[in-house]
């Protein structure tokens, strides 16, 4: 395995990375992106809380970096807030929920430490979506759960994410 020198926070915000990447204690990690179901359910959830945005008084932003602690920064695929909508360019606050939408290359240990730092930092609830067997697992700070009766629910505030209607923009 080839070490790299750590890269300093204030080099990390000041490079523009194609695609945005995560930053984890000094080390700039790639995230697995550019498969068409993977993006394709990215977009789905983007425009299912779109078009509800003024009834749940939520904001979704697709692959927005979030400040999780001092040396960590993660990029969801998608997350979403409740309430007021977030007013700096890196979000320092925890989202009301993380979406990770996975690819091939994604391995469970790296998913699982994701999962874990948006848990710590306060994200209310993680969801981590398999596009290619549809499986779906919701995670908070009381446990994780596959998700089988096709609904995504969350609490404080109650939303409703119907699995069939974001699953429908693969099939088309």
């Amino acid at each position: 395995m080839k070490a790299t020198a750590p890269v300093s926070v204030d080099e990390y915000l000041r490079t523009m990375y194609r695609p945005d990447r995560d930053y984890v204690d000094g080390e700039v990690i790639e995230r697995n992106l550019g498969e068409k179901d993977h993006s394709v359910l990215q977009r789905e959830f983007i425009y299912y809380f779109r078009l509800r945005q003024r009834e749940w008084k939520t904001h979704v932003f697709p692959e927005q970096r979030v400040q999780i602690s001092k040396t960590r920064f993660r990029v969801p695929d998608v997350c979403v807030y409740a309430g007021e909508n977030p007013s700096d360019q890196i979000f320092r606050t925890p989202p009301f929920i993380c979406i990770e939408i996975l690819s091939l290359q994604d391995r469970v240990a790296r998913t699982q430490e994701r999962i874990d730092d948006y848990l710590k930092f306060g994200v209310a609830n993680v969801w981590v979506i398999n596009p290619v067997n549809r499986r779906v697992w919701a995670y908070t700070a009381e446990g994780s759960r596959e998700i089988k009766d096709g609904i995504l629910a969350t609490e404080n505030p109650s939303l409703r994410v119907d699995l069939a209607e974001i699953f429908s923009g693969i099939d088309d």
